[in-house]
């Protein structure tokens, strides 16, 4: 912290009449840590809301003059806001200004300066300050923008590709710290725990159950695996940090069943249908296989092309084709599709 903000309030507030000073030191905090409403200053002095709103504002007027001793304090604030894009999310920013025990003089100070405007949270964006609002403006066009742009990708992208849409889509171009604030004071635009960024109801973004986790576990592994190791994965790793529980191996075997988009490739193994893989059991992929060549297949053929749908011993292939049900074996020692 490159200032010491407790000295500066306490030095600015020295000598306010009693009232003035007690009333804004309760309302930021000054002296005990504890932010209060106007309605709660008021219980304790017997007054209004709007009596207190007038107390502060009177024990401004008398601060704001005092305050141009500490320029250089307001200019190092104006410079942390403009490293961020000219705007900053409000606790991001008095997190980086005051630390773990001087935001609430930070806090005070912003709001004592002229040149800061701090804009309330609405429903898409977080509580912010800022000192020039064509920034803000600028700030929710991108976001609408990148909203939209996600909506057509239907995928999560890096900061760097993010970036990169940005700044090819508009004439001003954003600083690596200007695009972290900008997609800070986003309600719709979230982080994944991979890193990567979408739209906070995506499930990659913010996965909400055991089903989800295992989705995100197996798309970052790159291959199937048995649902003990999805479970122990999910435990060990970021992803058990959402759960705030242990994840159970029943639990996730039997998410795995229910959900669509997983495939039972082996015995007790998933993978993902996005990956090509073809719901059903080994039978059903066979047909798959001679449906879709139109022609008989020697039994070689057919092996080779289940066992890149499914992790399975060749002898459970070679039963499968001896059903005689779903198939026959022409004069050639072909195999194809018994039609009903």
């Amino acid at each position: 912290m490159k200032h010491n903000y407790q000295t500066i309030c306490n030095n600015l507030i020295k000598g306010l009449p009693s009232r003035i000073k007690d009333v804004i030191e309760q309302r930021f905090g000054l002296k005990n840590n504890e932010r209060k409403t106007l309605e709660k200053i008021g219980e304790t002095y017997g007054i209004t809301r709007e009596r207190v709103r007038q107390i502060e504002e009177a024990g401004f007027a008398k601060l704001k003059p005092r305050l141009e001793e500490h320029q250089e304090v307001l200019n190092y604030f104006q410079e942390q806001i403009k490293l961020a894009g000219n705007l900053r999310k409000e606790d991001v920013l008095l997190e980086s200004l005051g630390g773990s025990k001087s935001q609430n003089q930070a806090f005070f100070l912003l709001n004592l300066g002229g040149n800061f405007k701090k804009l309330y949270q609405t429903k898409d964006f977080y509580s912010l300050w800022t000192t020039d609002e064509n920034s803000v403006k600028f700030t929710k066009e991108a976001i609408d923008f990148m909203i939209k742009k996600f909506s057509e990708l239907k995928k999560p992208l890096t900061f760097e590709e993010v970036k990169k849409e940005i700044n090819s889509h508009f004439e001003k171009k954003l600083t690596s710290e200007a695009l972290q604030s900008l997609l800070e004071i986003s309600k719709q635009i979230k982080v994944g725990v991979d890193g990567k960024y979408g739209l906070k109801d995506w499930s990659e973004i913010n996965p909400k159950g055991v089903k989800d986790k295992a989705y995100l576990i197996l798309k970052r592994e790159k291959k199937p695996l048995h649902f003990t190791e999805v479970t122990k994965l999910i435990n060990n790793s970021e992803f058990g940090k959402i759960l705030h529980e242990t994840a159970l191996t029943q639990t996730v075997h039997n998410e795995l069943i229910k959900d669509s988009r997983f495939v039972l490739v082996g015995r007790g193994l998933y993978a993902l249908g996005e990956w090509g893989y073809q719901p059903g059991q080994v039978k059903d992929v066979i047909l798959n296989v001679l449906k879709e060549s139109q022609k008989p297949l020697a039994r070689e053929e057919i092996l080779d092309k289940v066992l890149k749908q499914r992790i399975v011993k060749s002898n459970t292939v070679f039963l499968n084709l001896n059903n005689k049900k779903y198939f026959f074996k022409n004069p050639d020692g072909k195999y194809q599709v018994r039609e009903a």
